[in-house]
């Protein structure tokens, strides 16, 4: 069964939201109809009985001014004497045949066989013992045909009341999730083509969508560099890994095939064992890389001594520390994590050992320039043809294998370039062929007393 869509839904909630309190609001106009007729009725007898009062004066005898109405909206006024004897006025017939006492200023409900009435009398002095009265009449107005004339309005404009809100919620609840129309196209588009690389785009857009969007685009970044991560693993894995495996499998095939003399076999015992440490290596730096990459390795990002964290580990260096020059400036403090920080340190050294010259010096420094810190690690190795310096930061690229003895898989660069952006630096390379190659970390400076509070 097909599902209805959020705009037809939402439209049939805005419209049964409608009808209730429609229906709420009818219920309550009625229930508070009949007496606010009443008291409608009661105000309106009140104030024309008190206008007339104003018109009637009494000196040597009664003399009624022209503004005196003695019936006006339904309201009869008639004029008594203190004797109660009618000197002005019209009765209603439901009333002739009645006799009601006069009371100063009350209002009441008289009920005949014709119909309901309310009754208000005043007392107007002229001395000390003489007067008149005025009686005011009207008829109460009839709850169940108010009731009735609403129901009947009701009946007729609600359905359109209800109707044109319908059209009119749908109208915006449509316009309001255009911008929703487009997203789904777009995602739609992009898993048809599948190409991650593709974006949503909004131009102008309410909050919630921009954010929407903002949301969707990041995890499209993520996926993409989640796929992209795993089609580089399994092309470089299975690329790199070619090699050693075709070596064990032949040096397993040949000691099968023939019998091998126990050196022989011990030959082939450590030609695998160096395959598969290899193989090992490989791997491990691979899906260091793949994490990086991902951001799936968890960073652990603290102030710490960057002069302390180097000087520790060119001590650990051993016999080769002895070709070391160190010109380390003491109390350079960043933010970073301490095991990918010495990774880098690490690789930019067995880098300089690896392509030196052998037993050649190699300078470390470390200190602040032109408001940014430096670690420089400088070989006097053979240096690296201009042609090929922006490659060596490519994977497995080597630029010269042979100088590696063969244990080098080409990925220590380029793990060093990610880890420095991933700190918000980078790396650059001075060289010159027969001159030695220089590598320098650049971070930015933030000050000592900055790094403590981020």
């Amino acid at each position: 069964m097909k599902k209805s869509s959020i705009k037809l839904r939402l439209t049939m909630w805005y419209t049964l939201l409608m009808l209730l309190m429609a229906a709420v609001t009818l219920t309550f106009v009625m229930a508070i109809s009949s007496s606010v007729a009443n008291q409608t009725t009661l105000d309106s007898l009140d104030r024309t009985l008190r206008e007339n009062a104003l018109q009637a004066e009494l000196e040597e005898e009664l003399k009624i001014g022209s503004g005196f109405s003695f019936y006006r909206s339904g309201i009869y006024t008639l004029v008594y004497s203190k004797s109660q004897a009618l000197l002005a006025g019209q009765l209603p017939q439901a009333l002739m045949s009645l006799s009601l006492p006069f009371e100063n200023g009350l209002s009441r409900p008289v009920e005949t066989e014709q119909g309901d009435y309310y009754v208000m009398d005043l007392w107007l002095p002229c001395g000390w013992d003489d007067g008149i009265w005025l009686r005011g009449i009207t008829e109460i107005s009839q709850g169940a045909e108010t009731r009735a004339n609403l129901l009947i309005a009701a009946g007729v404009a609600l359905p359109l009341f209800v109707l044109l809100g319908a059209l009119g919620g749908w109208f915006i609840v449509r316009r309001a999730l255009r911008p929703l129309d487009s997203m789904n196209a777009t995602a739609a588009a992009i898993n048809e083509g599948r190409d991650l690389s593709a974006r949503i785009e909004l131009g102008e857009a309410p909050e919630e969508f921009s954010s929407l969007v903002g949301n969707f685009n990041r995890m499209l970044e993520r996926l993409e560099r989640a796929f992209e991560a795993e089609r580089r693993f399994t092309s470089d894995a299975s690329h790199e890994l070619r090699t050693p495996l075709s070596v064990i499998l032949g040096a397993c095939e040949y000691s099968q095939k023939f019998d091998e003399t126990g050196e022989e076999r011990e030959e082939t015992i450590q030609t695998v064992h160096r395959q598969g440490k290899k193989m090992a290596v490989l791997i491990d730096q691979l899906l260091q890389m793949t994490r990086l990459e991902q951001g799936t390795e968890g960073l652990r990002m603290e102030a710490l001594d960057l002069s302390a964290l180097t000087e520790e580990l060119c001590r650990e260096q051993g016999e080769k520390s002895e070709y070391l020059k160190l010109d380390i400036l003491p109390g350079v403090r960043v933010r970073g994590d301490r095991l990918l920080l010495s990774r880098l340190i690490q690789n930019l050294l067995d880098n300089a050992y690896k392509y030196g010259k052998p037993q050649g010096r190699i300078w470390l420094s470390l200190g602040r320039d032109e408001g940014e810190l430096r670690l420089s690690v400088r070989d006097e190795g053979e240096g690296i043809a201009p042609e090929q310096q922006e490659k060596i930061w490519q994977r497995f690229y080597q630029a010269d294998p042979s100088r590696s003895g063969g244990q080098g898989a080409g990925l220590g660069l380029a793990m060093v370039e990610q880890i420095a952006r991933i700190h918000n630096g980078r790396m650059s390379l001075e060289s010159r062929p027969g001159e030695g190659s220089t590598f320098t970390l650049h971070l930015p400076d933030a000050g000592a007393e900055d790094v403590e509070k981020i």
